[in-house]
């Protein structure tokens, strides 16, 4: 089993930043992605990013060159940090540990809002 726990979610304004840290435990060994999705009242919760236990990453085209995901293997720790945010930006962000048998495990959401 593996427990995944959000945090750094909150208010700003728009063109601001926002850092995302999200801690997995349990039987960490057994993760290969982690990552990060999003939702909002009504939609399917959608991918934002996510990085492989190598440092392979991908992500959402409405993320790119304003999202950096980034990942500490020896902590169990994925974070995502977040640049020039939109008022489209807000919604629940949850992180996600895959383990290498494609088992998902999901936090319980943060919820970040851009408004100004």
């Amino acid at each position: 089993q593996v427990q995944v726990v959000e945090s750094g979610g909150g208010l700003v304004q728009p063109g601001g930043s926002l850092r995302l840290s999200c801690a997995a435990s349990g039987s960490t060994f057994s993760i290969n992605v982690m990552g990060w999705y999003r939702q909002t009242p009504g939609k399917e919760r959608e991918l934002v990013a996510t990085i492989t236990r190598a440092g392979s990453t991908n992500y959402a085209d409405s993320v790119k060159g304003r999202f950096t995901i980034s990942r500490d293997n020896a902590k169990s720790t994925v974070y995502l940090q977040m640049n020039s945010l939109k008022p489209e930006d807000t919604a629940v962000y949850y992180c996600n540990s895959r383990t290498w048998g494609s088992r998902d495990f999901w936090g319980q959401g943060t919820q970040v809002t851009v408004s100004s």
